[in-house]
Order: C-alpha cells, then structure tokens, then sequence
C-alpha cells in the first residue's frame, strides 16, 4: 500500500467558520464537504488557503459505497472534478448506504438523507469491495472510506467492525479514514469496544483521522458534529495514536459553531492527545481504559494488485486499484440480497412499512425520529424561506408530512414537495399562505414546463393553485 502525504492537523472548512479557518495558527489542510464544492467556483477562502499551501481534501457523503447498486458514474466524476480543482492528494467517503430500492429491488428508490451502517456480512464485503475498485478506477488521487456513526444493528452481522475494515483494505488496497467519534458512538449505541476494534483494523492503512463532539440523551449517543469534543472520544484518540502515529487529524464541526478561541482551544487538545500518546509510545508504554499496555504491534497487510499507475506522472500520488472485474454470477447474486435486506430497512425507517425480523423496533423509532429531524434541519437550510414563511408551524408540520412523504430527489425538491403538499392540503387563505403560493410557484421550474420531467403534474398543481 502506497504510503500517503502527512497532512498534520486540519480542521472542516465550512462557510461559516471560513474567515475563522483562514486566521487560524497551525491549521496544515482542511476538509471540505465535496458536494458543496463547485469545480469552476471554487469558494474564495478554499482559493486562499490552498496560495498558503494548505492542502484541501474534498470529503464526499452522496456516492453510498455500501449501497447495493454500482456506483453512480455522475457521481464519481464529480468526486474526481472536485479532486482536480482543488488539487487534492486524496479523495474520502464513507463505508455506508445513503439510498436503497429501484431496479434491484422493483420498488420505488428512497432517500435516506443520512449516513446508514452496512451489515458486516460476506455479501455486503463482497459488493462494497467491487464498488471500492469502482471508484478507485474512476479517481485521479487515491480514495480513502471512513467508518460511521449508527444508532442501529444488524442482525446476523458475520464480522466486527475491525474484521470488515481490514478485510476491506487488504482486498482493494483502499485507505481507511477512521473517525475516533464514530466508535465512540457505537461503543454506546451498540456496546462495541473501540480498542477491540484498532486492534483489529490495519492501523497502517489510516490515511487520517477524524475527531468530533455529539450528546447522549436517553442512553443514545447522537454523533451531532455541534457539540464540544468529549473526553471519551479523545481517550480512543489517545489510544490510537499509541500504536501508529496519524498522517492526519482533523477537527469536525458541522452546526452550532462556537467562536474561533474555543475551536482553537479543541484543536491544541488534540494536539496535545497526539503528542503525549506518541511520546508514551516511544518508551513502549501507554495507557488505554487507565490500564498500562504495550502497543500492539502493527499488522501487515497486502494490496489486491494495486500497481502504481504510469500515467499519473504529474498528478498528486496517485496509486491505481486493480483493474475492475466483470461482475459475476456471485457478485450479481449478494447485490440482489443486499438490495432487498437495505430497501426493507429503509422503507421502514422513512416510509413507516414494518421493520424487519431481527431489528430492534425501539432503536429503529429512534433512528427514524433522527432522520426526519435531520430532514427538516436541512431543509430549513436550503430553503430558509419555508421557516420564515411558516414560523413556529414549520417544524411540526414538516415532520408530520415526512412520515408519509419519503424523501426521493435530493433536499431541494424535498423543499418543493413539502410546500406544495401544504398548498395541495387546503390551508386557510392568509398572508402566509399566499407567500408560500408565490414561493412555490416562482421555484417550480423554468419555462417551457412541456420539456420538463413531471410537468403534466406541475401544470395540474399549477392550476389548482391558481384557482384555475
């Protein structure tokens, strides 16, 4: 395996802590969420950084490399245009599922809005290992899959979580990006022991690592990204930079953004962890749970025939997977099976259909809770009218329509659809009612609406609306 960059410590870049980010001491890189990245716009502020020299890796959270289809091809090229405008020595996503149901299943396709976990299972290793390959035959820079967050289990899962990783990087020769945070949660959420799973997992696979803060109500730890990061998830810090040292450290913080004093102040934290872990470290010592232990020596791990590839002179480190096989009779065959068990899990969570044997049904409530809350949090971003239009109704009457309304087409047209059920609905004519109206109208679609997927029913809704 290819030895990457060390990128030192970094921080999330979002717009809104932007300037922040740019007058921070010591920030080496930064992440930045790639779908929110236009290649031929790059923000000002990402520009800036990357004069100074520091490094920039798009983070994408839309491709589902767990998911059952094959990666979509749009997709990925944008990932790549986002690694080429931004100059990026690596790309990251995630280990999970984001969308289930269509062809496979001969069900409507869902949404999810949301990170979901893969059953740790022989066939779900068997597709994310193809869609892995996948991608790392369609990205100019190598590809890095971080572990997530999950309120839920699978049932029947065949490995832990540090048996899938390694499995998952021994055969692709993929980097893992591990978020720290994340098996806090799941130490909480699903009583696994994080040093039970970096004893597992190929530490020298570790293109980075990711520190965060969340909250626990009711005995469930909510990965929230807006919160302080918590001693917990600095000790799995600590425990893990007893064993490698980290190419990379990030700091992410996602809403509720404090001022730039306290997002220093985490930063040196986690400096600090690093630093002290590491010096532990080098006199064959550390500290794990307040037990003292010698450091777990480091696997070896072997690449899937990852080569380096001749053509990527003048481009960042570039190493090229193995080149993608033929899917077989096997590979078509767990697709099918894990299509069917993701679509069932999925349809439950956001479109209220019975959830399947096995699962916890309190946890699965939770989850469902979490998603439609998380629905309304972004739909409320991306179209800040509807909450102002609607004021304290918004809330309440988004997450009654999200119980029977699936998300199917992104947030934006989650925006749409919710104001024209609303429309649809009957509401008493007032000031309000009439702003949604012209909201709604003014956003429905450019002219000439005959060019337009659905536009029959956008001119019947059009002449309700109207009154015509």
């Amino acid at each position: 395996m290819q030895q990457l960059r060390r990128l030192g410590t970094g921080i999330g870049w979002r717009p809104e802590i932007a300037e922040a980010v740019e007058r921070m001491p010591g920030i080496d890189w930064v992440e930045a969420v790639a779908e929110n990245v236009c290649p031929g716009h790059v923000p000002e502020s990402l520009l800036r950084l990357r004069e100074r020299g520091v490094t920039v890796v798009p983070h994408g959270v839309s491709l589902g490399l767990g998911g059952a289809d094959r990666p979509d091809e749009s997709r990925l090229t944008a990932l790549a245009e986002r690694a080429e405008a931004l100059g990026s020595p690596l790309v990251t996503e995630h280990i999970a599922f984001v969308r289930a149901g269509g062809p496979l299943t001969a069900s409507p396709l869902l949404e999810a809005g949301h990170l979901l976990p893969v059953p740790r299972t022989r066939d779900a290793l068997d597709v994310l290992c193809a869609n892995v390959r996948a991608a790392q035959a369609a990205l100019p820079v190598p590809l890095a899959v971080e572990n997530i967050a999950a309120l839920i289990s699978w049932p029947g899962e065949e490995m832990t979580e540090g048996q899938f990783l390694y499995d998952l990087a021994d055969r692709t020769g993929v980097h893992l990006l591990i978020d720290v945070a994340n098996l806090h949660t799941n130490h909480v959420n699903r009583g696994e022991d994080p040093s039970k799973a970096l004893d597992e997992l190929p530490v020298e696979a570790i293109a980075y690592v990711h520190v965060a803060g969340g909250f626990e109500r009711d005995g469930v730890w909510h990965d929230s990204h807006a919160h302080p990061v918590p001693e917990a998830v600095l000790g799995i810090l600590a425990d893990l930079a007893s064993r490698v040292a980290p190419p990379g450290v990030l700091l992410e913080r996602d809403e509720n953004f404090p001022g730039p004093a306290e997002l220093e102040r985490e930063l040196a934290a986690i400096r600090r962890t690093v630093t002290r872990a590491r010096a532990r470290a080098t006199v064959g010592a550390g500290t794990r749970g307040g037990v003292t232990y010698a450091p777990t020596p480091p696997k070896a791990i072997t690449g899937d025939g990852v080569v380096p590839d001749p053509g990527a002179a003048g481009r960042p480190e570039h190493t090229a997977a193995a080149p993608v096989e033929p899917a077989t009779g096997v590979e078509d065959a767990a697709r099918q099976r894990l299509a069917l068990a993701q679509a069932a899990l999925l349809s439950a969570l956001v479109a209220g259909t019975p959830a399947p044997e096995g699962f916890d049904r309190v946890r699965l409530g939770v989850q469902a809770r979490a998603l439609a809350a998380k629905r309304a949090d972004v739909v409320a971003k991306v179209a800040p009218e509807l909450p102002e239009i609607l004021a304290e109704v918004y809330r309440p009457a988004f997450l009654a329509y999200a119980q029977g309304h699936p998300m199917s087409g992104g947030y934006r047209r989650d925006a749409l659809d919710f104001a024209e059920h609303l429309l649809l609905a009957g509401l008493p004519e007032s000031a309000e009612t009439r702003l949604l109206r012209e909201w709604w109208l003014e956003r429905s679609g450019p002219a000439p609406l005959s060019r337009r997927p659905g536009a029959r029913l956008v001119r019947a809704t059009r002449r309700v609306l109207l009154g015509r």
